[in-house]
C-alpha cells in the first residue's frame, strides 16, 4: 500500500464518518430502537446499518451504482420503497403506547429479536436513495475506477465497521444510566417525536428528492 492509496482510504473514511454522524434515517432509527426497546436492540440495529453499507459498497464496486443512478424507474422504486418503510415505522412509533418504566424497576420492556433489529437497520440503510448517490459519488470521484479492487474492498469493510461502531456507541450513550431515566420518563413524547420525524423524512424522500 503506497501513500496515494493510504491517502484515499483516510479521505474516504473521513468523508463517510461525517456522513454517518449527520442526522438522517439511520440516526433516528437507531435512537428510536435504543429508547423503545433496549441498548442491545440498538446495537443489533447498528449491525444492520453496517450490513446495508456492504450492499452499497458492493454495487458501487461492480458498477451497478451507475446503472441505478441512470435508470429513473429503478431509482424511483428504491426511493418509494424506502419512503414507505420509513413512514410505516414512523406511524408505528407515533401510535405506540407509553411503556416507560419507573427508574429502578427490574422488569424489562418487551424487546424484539436480534434478527428483527438487524433487519430494521438493514432495510433502513439499504432503502435510502440518498445513500445510493452518496456511494456512487464516493466511488467515482474520490476513489476512482483506477483504484485497486483490494483497496476498494478494504475501504468498504472499514466503512461497514465504522457504521456499526458509531451507532453502537450512540446506542450506548443514550441508554447510559445517567441519560436513560430522562428518556424513560418522557418516552411517550419521544415515541411520537421520532415517529413524526421518520414520517417527515419518508415524505421528504418520496416527494422532495431528485
Amino acid at each position: 500500500m503506497d501513500f496515494a492509496q493510504l491517502s484515499i482510504i483516510i479521505s474516504v473514511l473521513g468523508i463517510h464518518l461525517l456522513a454517518v454522524m449527520s442526522p438522517g434515517p439511520d440516526f433516528f432509527m437507531a435512537v428510536r430502537n435504543s429508547l423503545t426497546y433496549s441498548r442491545k436492540t440498538g446495537i443489533y440495529t447498528a449491525i444492520g446499518f453496517g450490513l446495508g453499507i456492504g450492499v452499497h459498497v458492493g454495487y458501487s464496486i461492480f458498477g451497478l451504482g451507475y446503472i441505478i443512478s441512470q435508470s429513473i424507474w429503478i431509482y424511483n422504486i428504491i426511493k418509494y420503497m424506502g419512503a414507505a418503510y420509513l413512514v410505516w415505522v414512523g406511524i408505528q412509533s407515533f401510535l405506540s403506547k407509553d411503556s416507560a418504566l419507573d427508574v429502578g424497576e427490574t422488569s424489562k420492556k418487551e424487546d424484539i429479536s436480534p434478527l428483527k433489529a438487524i433487519r430494521i437497520g438493514f432495510l433502513t440503510n439499504v432503502l435510502n436513495p440518498k445513500a445510493t448517490l452518496f456511494f456512487l459519488s464516493l466511488f467515482t470521484i474520490v476513489i476512482g475506477p483506477e483504484t485497486p479492487k483490494s483497496i476498494m474492498l478494504f475501504t468498504g469493510v472499514m466503512m461497514m465497521v465504522n457504521t456499526a461502531l458509531w451507532f453502537s456507541f450512540l446506542s450506548y450513550l443514550i441508554t447510559h444510566s445517567k441519560v436513560l431515566p430522562f428518556f424513560e420518563k418522557y418516552q411517550n413524547v419521544f415515541n411520537k417525536l421520532f415517529g413524526g420525524i421518520l414520517v417527515a423524512i419518508g415524505v421528504k424522500v418520496a416527494f422532495f428528492t431528485d
